[in-house]
């Protein structure tokens, strides 16, 4: 899978090149996806604004790979539907399990305020920032 790959301070930016994801793709979006869970920035925004076709099996492995991403503490933000493949998401009752926002600057606050919840829940569980009174 071609993809073009912008990376930023605290996340990834991938914008697949491709018009379609297919069936015959899903390993390939597993393999380009899946090694930014390897990099020390993690969190990922997906670009799909190229995207006009989508198969219902690449949706499944995009799902799996962005649980995935929670389950590693990373932020996975879909971006930037085209309205048919957002029309078959909301058909086949899928869209509602992604984490997707209409532009790809709100994908970044998302991924920004994930970043800020998660690092407020660490202090939470190791006990830094209490007051002592």
């Amino acid at each position: 899978m071609e993809v073009k790959i912008d990376t930023k301070e605290k996340f990834h930016v991938i914008t697949p090149i491709e018009t379609a994801l297919t069936a015959t793709m899903t390993d390939g979006i597993k393999v380009v996806l899946n090694q930014y869970l390897k990099n020390e920035v993690r969190n990922l925004v997906l670009n799909l604004s190229n995207i006009e076709n989508i198969e219902a099996k690449a949706v499944e492995e995009l799902l799996q790979i962005q649980q995935a991403f929670y389950e590693n503490n990373a932020s996975f933000v879909v971006c930037c539907l085209q309205k048919n493949v957002e029309a078959f998401l909301n058909n086949e009752e899928l869209l509602e399990l992604f984490n997707v926002t209409p532009t790809e600057s709100e994908a970044w606050d998302i991924v920004q305020m994930e970043e800020i919840e998660r690092e407020f829940m660490d202090e939470e569980e190791t006990g830094e920032g209490e007051e002592e009174g």
